[in-house]
């Protein structure tokens, strides 16, 4: 399994799955990370957390905890 945090800067990569449960999945999916759509990773900070990504025409960050909850393609 694939997840958003294995995704490499300035690679693209597409939603297939979101796990977790509760708030937790509710937050990812409010912050416009659904199935199916494409996400940009822009870059990563020097110590590797927060990521800073591209989502639906804008700028998102996102935890590499949150990150590792992402399955992607």
């Amino acid at each position: 399994m694939r997840t958003l945090k294995d995704i490499k800067v300035k690679d693209t990569c597409k939603v297939l799955k979101l796990h977790g449960e509760g708030a937790v999945k509710r937050r990812i999916m409010d912050m416009g990370i659904t199935k199916g759509v494409e996400i940009y990773v822009r870059k990563v900070a020097p110590l590797g957390d927060p990521m800073e990504l591209n989502v639906r025409g804008y700028e998102l960050s996102i935890r590499r905890n949150d990150a590792k909850m992402i399955e992607v393609e």
